[in-house]
């Protein structure tokens, strides 16, 4: 045999120097049990993306399930507003403890470690990746079905690190109606084919507005074409949520976990993959 250069792309089968691709993930905390981890992403902000995780975590422990947020969004921190959660996060000897909202959904972000909720995080992005790590390996995580990941917007540092980090099963994809939008969704699309991450499905937020006085649908963002997107990707789970004030008032008020079911059932689609 010859002498190994040291470059495996260049080696046999059977070599036995030849070197397995490097794997990134993560350990959770060991005291941490995760069955399912699902990442909630879009190519760019302002379409919905926290609305839809915490809808879908209510949906999930509608359903049965003992469900968790990981707050991946450091620098724009929103799902604690909408579970009206002010409780600071604390921890033990073992490691850090999420805070349950009032229905027992478990909730880690950086906003239940500030003194203000208002303060600014002004991280450059190392740190920032490395803090959604930590919300991971540090976090005790106990007996969760579901963990929904709420991401930042866009392809960068964090989309990055969770999908090398952490074992996710699964991506939703939120997007709007927007043309420009559409192409934005197919960049988030495209990233994870190229890490390997499974596209459960795309929520089209903003969809459309349904008249209360006609019932009539009007399309106020203009004629969706996100399921010829999906057509073409292969997604076969598309979701259209309407453009409705209850969404806003409910996390306002910071009781999401207040909506009603017909609007959560849609979401089910996505539960018991």
């Amino acid at each position: 045999m010859s002498e190994c250069t040291h470059n495996c792309e260049t080696c046999g089968e059977n070599c036995s120097s030849k070197q397995q691709p490097q794997s990134f993930l993560e350990n959770p905390h060991e005291m941490s049990s995760v069955k399912k981890v699902i990442a909630v992403m879009s190519g760019k902000g302002g379409v919905g993306k926290s609305l839809v995780t915490s809808m879908m975590a209510v949906t999930a422990q509608r359903n049965g399930y003992h469900t968790a947020i990981l707050d991946a969004d450091i620098t724009g921190p929103s799902i604690p507003k909408a579970f009206g959660i002010t409780k600071r996060a604390m921890g033990n000897e073992f490691g850090l403890l999420p805070v349950p909202s009032k229905t027992g959904i478990d909730v880690m972000s950086v906003n239940l470690l500030l003194d203000n909720a208002t303060d600014p995080v002004v991280w450059r992005g190392p740190v920032i990746a490395g803090t959604v790590k930590q919300f991971w390996t540090d976090v005790i995580w106990e007996n969760v079905d579901y963990m929904f990941v709420d991401m930042p917007p866009g392809t960068g540092d964090v989309p990055l690190t969770v999908f090398q980090s952490l074992p996710v099963d699964g991506i939703i994809v939120v997007t709007s109606p927007q043309e420009l939008v559409s192409m934005i969704v197919e960049k988030a699309v495209k990233m994870a084919k190229l890490m390997n991450v499974p596209i459960m499905g795309i929520v089209e937020n903003m969809s459309y507005f349904s008249c209360p006085d006609c019932a009539n649908k009007h399309y106020i963002f203009g004629e969706s074409h996100i399921d010829e997107i999906a057509a073409n990707f292969g997604i076969d789970k598309v979701v259209k949520l309407p453009i409705n004030p209850m969404f806003a008032k409910l996390c306002d008020a910071g009781t999401i976990e207040t909506i009603p079911d017909d609007i959560t059932n849609e979401l089910s689609v996505f539960i018991n993959e």
